[in-house]
């Protein structure tokens, strides 16, 4: 079994201020600018896909 990469970060405070920072991973693109994304904790949201960003990689 692989290992999930968590390689996006949730940018937005104004909506979800809870998510802030939390790295998740991409799981599905929808239609209208829509992305179910998944948390480290293993929670799941429908959001914008302009509120993730790609994380920088720790060496940067």
């Amino acid at each position: 079994m692989t290992v999930p990469v968590y390689d996006r970060v949730y940018r937005w405070r104004r909506y979800r201020p809870e998510l802030k920072g939390k790295r998740c991973r991409l799981l599905a693109r929808g239609t209208m600018n829509s992305a179910l994304v998944e948390f480290e904790g293993g929670e799941k949201h429908v959001v914008s896909r302009n509120a993730i960003r790609k994380a920088k990689s720790p060496g940067q």
